[in-house]
């Protein structure tokens, strides 16, 4: 089992190339925004919390994440894993190794998606989700940089960090990350 972290700001594309390696090559999938809308959607007691949070532009509570990944990680073991929108905090990248230490699986790579604020507010306004209003992307972007800058650091200092120029075309960044992974030997 590989597991691989998908990090970038909002609108950077993490969700997109996910879903082509989950096509292309069967890796699981874990996102923990496509789990806080179920949760939404359903309008289930986590889920009326989690809306709170989105629609004021904040990230969901370190507490709350954690337990859903936690649950997620359990109920797909097995086979090649990618987790996007998690960990987002320092507390988070730490738990989750703890999380994955547990079932004897650690994190194996981290991609990170750069895309200037610009972009990422075009992207996600072009989407047209009902939390993608401008001043809450861009408090999202901006508390998405300043509460991942210290993981950031985290896995360049564990040597796990691989930066893709995000601002790409689609096939491009997906080219980008299955090259990296190839070098590696998680992709054949």
């Amino acid at each position: 089992m590989v597991v691989i972290i998908f990090l970038g700001p909002p609108g950077s594309g993490k969700g997109t190339q996910a879903k082509l390696l989950v096509e292309r090559y069967g890796f699981r999938y874990i996102a923990t925004g496509d789990i806080f809308r179920w949760h939404m959607n359903n309008n289930t007691e986590l889920g009326k919390m989690i809306r709170e949070y989105l629609e004021k532009g904040e990230l969901v509570p370190d507490n709350i994440t954690i337990r859903v990944v936690e649950q997620e990680i359990d109920r797909v073991r097995g086979g090649n894993l990618i987790l996007d929108g998690f960990p987002r905090t320092l507390e988070q990248a730490q738990k989750l190794d703890e999380i994955l230490d547990k079932i004897g699986k650690k994190v194996d790579l981290v991609i990170y998606l750069r895309v200037s604020k610009d972009e990422a507010v075009k992207r996600l306004l072009a989407r047209g989700r009902h939390d993608d209003q401008p001043q809450t992307i861009a408090r999202r972007f901006d508390e998405y940089k300043i509460k991942t800058r210290p993981i950031i650091e985290y896995y360049k200092s564990k040597k796990l960090l691989v930066e893709v120029n995000g601002e790409q075309t689609i096939e491009d960044v997906h080219k980008d990350i299955v090259h990296i992974l190839k070098n590696m030997g998680f992709l054949d």
